[in-house]
This record gives C-alpha cells, structure tokens and sequence, in this order.
C-alpha cells in the first residue's frame, strides 16, 4: 500500500501486471489487488506464458513505432576498431562502470551498432569490428554496408573514435579504415588501447610505429589504457570540446 501510494503521487499511468496466477481458476485473486486503486491490471504466469502479449500490448500501446535514430537529434561519438581492440572497455572507463558495456573474449561479437545514451547529454556508439578473419564474407560486407550508411551524412555524429592496439604495428584494414574517415572529411582521433601492456621502454617506440604506419603526427594520438587510466582525461576533453561548440 505504501509503493501504490507513492505511485499515486507521480501522476504517471500504473499497469499492475498480477504475475503467478498459473491455474485458471486463481485468475479470481486477481480482484483482491483491486484495493490498490488503479485502472489496468493484467493476470499473467510466466510459467506458462499467459496474459504476456496483452500486457506487452498495454505497455507499448503509446510507443511510437516510427522513432528511429535518424529522428534523434543528440550529438554522437562513435568507436570503432578491430574486434578485441577495447571498445567496450574504453567505453565501460570512460563512465566509471564495470559492465555497462558488454565485454567479451570472442572477437567479432558486437554485430549491430549499440547505442549507450551519456547523461542524457550524447551517445557513444559501439561499431562492429572490422577485419576479423572468422567472420563470413557475407557479415563483413553486411557490416560494410551499416558502417557506410551510418557514417556518411550524420550531422550529429561529431567525431569518430579510432581504437587501435598499441601494442602491434596497425593494419590494412585499419590503415584503410582511417584513410576513409579522412577522405569523407569526418573527425577523427586515434586512440592506441593497451597501453598498460607495453613496456615503458617500447612505449616510444610503439607510438612513432603507429604515426608513420597511419600517417598520423604523433602528439595527436592518444594512448589510453583501461587499467591505469592514461588517456582517459584526454577524451574527456575531446568530447567537452566538441558538446560545447
């Protein structure tokens, strides 16, 4: 009575889903929660699957079915690099959350584009990786195809983050991949991951490797690692600089 009470007070619409009525004939309990003192109660059993699709239906009958993302205006950061780069890491340091963002050992598991809504402020977008080895011909083209899309044309997309590994020489496919972003005029910052795993002696080294190979001045690039948090200060900047111009 205390949690409806509190509800009542938000002025906000309240469906009561009344879960375990798994036999028929406890589908009459259901009237003892009418004390409660809101309009839409909906019996259901998860056990057996019962009365899920009219509440679904209930809950998503104000949804606007024709929202997309195109239609959202909020400023958008996207990551992209090889599978097992750091995405998700990178994104999981930056908002100071272990697991807001998914990570796994598997290379080639983010399939689509993930969106993580940043204090109601800007969004990072998660990219397929690019160049996996195991992947069919088929996905990489699909992921061709969505990285083409959705980087041509976005005026809200502000900057691209390049996530290369610091630690081995860059790609063809990322050499290919920043050469893109140049050629089409998007933003760009190279962010050289791991950087923790090098040893302090080859930390030079590694970097001047990752300039010349990409074609980068080397003070523009940013190493960054998950563990010490080098970096991490020097992205903040660089989404600061770009959600207050």
């Amino acid at each position: 009575l205390l949690i409806s009470s509190l509800l009542k007070k938000s002025n906000k619409e309240v469906i009561v889903a009344v879960n375990k009525l798994d036999e028929k004939h406890m589908n009459n309990n259901i009237y003892n929660y009418y004390e409660l003192g809101f309009d839409a109660y909906y019996p259901v059993s998860a056990e057996h699957n019962k009365g899920i699709k009219e509440l679904l239906n209930a809950i998503t009958k104000d949804f606007n079915p024709y929202t997309t993302e195109e239609d959202d205006a909020t400023l958008k950061f996207s990551l992209i690099g090889r599978p097992n780069v750091g995405k998700s890491s990178f994104i999981n340091t930056l908002v100071n959350r272990k697991n807001f963002a998914r990570t796994s050992s598997i290379p080639g598991k983010t399939q689509t584009l993930n969106f993580y809504l940043i204090n109601n402020c800007f969004y990072l977008v998660d990219a397929p990786g690019y160049g996996y080895a195991k992947v069919n011909k088929q996905l990489k083209n699909k992921f061709g195809l969505i990285m083409e899309d959705y980087l041509e044309g976005r005026d809200n997309l502000k900057m691209v983050f390049l996530l290369v590994d610091f630690r081995h020489k860059p790609t063809d496919d990322d050499v290919m991949m920043y050469n893109y972003l140049k050629h089409y005029n998007i933003p760009v910052t190279v962010v050289c991951t791991k950087m923790d795993k090098v040893t302090k002696k080859n930390q030079d080294k590694n970097l001047k490797l990752i300039s010349k190979t990409l074609g980068v001045e080397q003070q523009e690039l940013i190493p960054f690692s998950t563990i010490t948090k080098v970096g991490k200060q020097e992205i903040y900047n660089k989404l600061m600089e770009e959600i207050e111009l």
